[in-house]
């Protein structure tokens, strides 16, 4: 669980505000990204837990590029799940550089947010490679937060499949 207090709040939505509420950002809810979490909802998953480890753990990162690089790490705007002449066959080696460069045309983000957002799939995009503190953070996190995103989803899933039977058997 992570609890900031309200200033630390304040100064992540502050962080946050050119992006969070852009239509263009907004589309990432309607693309689901692990299990039933959207694109969204997982990008401020990282982006929080970026937030939160580098404050709690004295990281010393530059809270303005890890924050916004965490919360566009995925910011490529499509569906990955469904097929579609094979272009998102490869999404997990190619979407990071669809996320820096939406990043970039939408909002003239900076070179350490490119990089950071660019690597995040390290080891996978293996030349691509964390080159700072923030980017080996928010590649860690996004891992984390998927594994967290999908064993939630599977035990939500398995919740509902238990009460529909138990629903039968009464």
């Amino acid at each position: 669980m992570i609890f900031l207090t309200e200033q630390e709040k304040e100064t992540f939505h502050e962080i946050l505000l050119p992006y969070e509420n852009d239509e263009i950002v907004l589309k990432m809810k309607n693309y689901c990204q692990h299990g039933n979490v959207s694109t969204y909802e997982h990008v401020m998953n990282v982006a929080l837990t970026c937030f939160y480890i580098n404050r709690k753990k004295n990281f010393g990162c530059n809270e303005i590029d890890l924050v916004t690089a965490a919360f566009l790490h995925d910011f490529y705007l499509y569906d990955w799940h469904k097929k579609d002449n094979n272009t998102h066959r490869l999404h997990g080696f190619f979407h990071p550089m669809v996320a820096a460069i939406n990043a970039t045309k939408y909002f003239h983000v900076n070179k350490s947010v490119r990089n950071i957002i660019l690597c995040h799939m390290w080891p996978l995009t293996f030349f691509h490679f964390p080159k700072s503190k923030e980017a080996l953070l928010v590649s860690l996190v996004d891992k984390y937060c998927c594994i967290r995103e999908v064993f939630y989803s599977l035990r939500k899933k398995n919740a509902l499949k238990r009460k529909k039977a138990l629903a039968f058997y009464n």
